[in-house]
């Protein structure tokens, strides 16, 4: 791509550096005109931390293209919740729409104009909150449409804008008249479904978790909004191993392998959730089935973990 990106683009980063690079330049090859990099710090008990966490915003601020770049940088480590919804916050007080990218989410060419595209399109319909670029159900790239409508706002390579993100709240105030209100019976109608969320949630909401995504997930739901997912998958996870956060084992997501989009890009002729699409998404994504191979492994990589020899 020589043409340069004109929406904004949020890196957000940490201590990966090989992870950050092979991300990096695929944004290098969109030519954003205006980068936000959002990076937490090191922790003070993980030797050689710091030195990687330099090493990561070395990478992410070697710009060479007409581009303006503004960091927000954390001297000490905050964790996943409070530095992605302090970041975002900074994000969205700079610029009113954001293409967003994790160090560990490489991206398709094609997601960038996807993103601009729909960004664009949907700018002033409140109802839309979210634009995702990961599809985990293969089969629907055989739809002439470029994405359908969700309830779920994926995050792994993801664009928002301003007046949505304002709904924002890491605190989940809401939570417990959400819940009592019986929102999450009526969201799904499996019980089961059901159940997961709501451990889910409150987990988050209790603050065993540490994590930033299902405080967005909330807030999309209380909001009543619109999601919008790309029928063909333009990211790949790379970063399911033993040094990510929270993506630490196997999974049936990972490193999927990526599917440009169309050009031009195909809009379906109404906005309107499928609740078997949703259920579909919900079966793969949420509560995917594991082979008994995969049950035993992370049986005994529990066992490891406890007996003090895992990482």
């Amino acid at each position: 791509m020589t043409q340069s990106l004109e929406t904004p683009v949020t890196l957000l980063v940490f201590n990966r550096p090989e992870l950050t690079a092979r991300v990096f330049a695929e944004i290098r090859r969109a030519r954003p005109e205006r980068l936000l990099i959002v990076a937490d710090g090191p922790r003070a008990d993980r030797p050689g931390e710091a030195e990687r966490c330099a090493r990561v915003r070395q990478i992410a601020t070697t710009v060479d293209w007409p581009c303006r770049v503004d960091t927000h940088f954390a001297a000490e480590n905050l964790g996943c919740r409070r530095r992605v919804s302090t970041g975002l916050d900074w994000v969205f007080e700079q610029v009113d729409r954001a293409i967003i990218l994790e160090d560990d989410c490489v991206p398709e060419p094609s997601f960038f104009e996807y993103c601009q595209t729909l960004l664009d399109r949907y700018a002033d319909d409140t109802r839309v909150m979210h634009v995702a670029g990961s599809c985990f159900l293969p089969e629907l790239a055989r739809r002439p449409e470029s994405y359908v409508v969700s309830r779920f706002p994926f995050i792994w390579g993801w664009a928002t804008w301003r007046r949505a993100w304002q709904h924002f709240d890491v605190e989940m105030s809401h939570w417990p008249e959400f819940l009592a209100s019986g929102s999450l019976n009526r969201l799904f109608p499996d019980p089961a479904d059901a159940t997961i969320w709501e451990r889910n949630l409150a987990a988050t909401f209790r603050g065993d978790v540490d994590t930033w995504d299902a405080q967005w997930v909330l807030a999309f739901w209380l909001a009543g909004g619109l999601s919008l997912v790309s029928t063909r998958n333009l990211i790949s996870n790379q970063g399911f191993g033993h040094d990510a956060t929270h993506t630490v084992g196997w999974s049936p997501q990972a490193a999927l392998p990526t599917l440009a989009q169309t050009e031009p890009i195909v809009h379906p002729t109404t906005l309107i959730v499928d609740p078997m699409l949703d259920a579909r998404f919900q079966q793969s994504v949420f509560r995917p089935r594991r082979s008994m191979f995969e049950r035993v492994r992370r049986q005994l990589g529990r066992l490891t973990t406890a007996a003090g020899l895992g990482r």
